[in-house]
């Protein structure tokens, strides 16, 4: 991360601005509206730290958006370095029903930045919609998964994740679903090569 000036940014300075973005992006996933000095106050730094880091609400929205959309995306890379192709991809597909109910919370925080253009989901889904081509990639030349298998049939299998109600007991029925789509993904596949 780079400070304002383009050198480095202290490391004090880049934890501040991490634990700023990790606590907007729960307060505004709970409401758009929070004021400021609540977001910095639960993140344990002054309000001047959290403007010099985000000017104005705008900033943080989009920074916080931008923010997940990231951690999201670098995971699975990781994973597929970690782990076999078929255990990353189920691990990413928790992450990934992480995110959409958070940004179920942060969808009306983000509308009221961008004035419902869409603005940054667009930059965001083909950032996604690239994970998600990666990781089936690799377990289609693992074997792991059914053939020919694309992003878009993915999408459409977990489309369920968007009626589950983020007030209620979403965590479980996502790993349920979730579960029954990766058994559906395994069914005929080929094997491991």
């Amino acid at each position: 991360m780079q400070s304002k000036a383009g050198g480095p940014q202290r490391s004090d300075a880049q934890r501040n601005r991490e634990r700023i973005l990790e606590v907007a992006l729960v307060e505004l996933s709970r409401s758009p509206d929070v004021p400021m000095s609540v977001i910095a106050k639960k993140a344990g730094v002054g309000q001047g730290t959290l403007y010099r880091n985000f000017p104005n609400r705008e900033a943080l929205v989009l920074e916080a958006y931008r923010h997940e959309v990231q951690q999201l995306t670098d995971g699975a890379a990781e994973l597929l370095k970690t782990k076999e192709p078929d255990e990353a991809l189920r691990v990413w597909m928790d992450r990934l029903a992480r995110f959409i109910m958070a940004k179920t919370g942060l969808a009306d925080a983000l509308r009221q930045v961008v004035g419902g253009t869409g603005g940054p989901e667009s930059s965001g889904y083909a950032l996604v919609y690239g994970s998600i081509e990666s990781l089936l990639d690799a377990n289609h030349e693992a074997g792991t998964i059914r053939p020919g298998v694309t992003a878009d049939d993915f999408l459409r299998a977990i489309a369920g994740i968007w009626q589950i109600d983020i007030s209620g007991d979403w965590h479980a029925q996502t790993t349920r679903l979730l579960d029954i789509v990766m058994d559906g993904l395994r069914a005929g596949a080929p094997g491991r090569r």
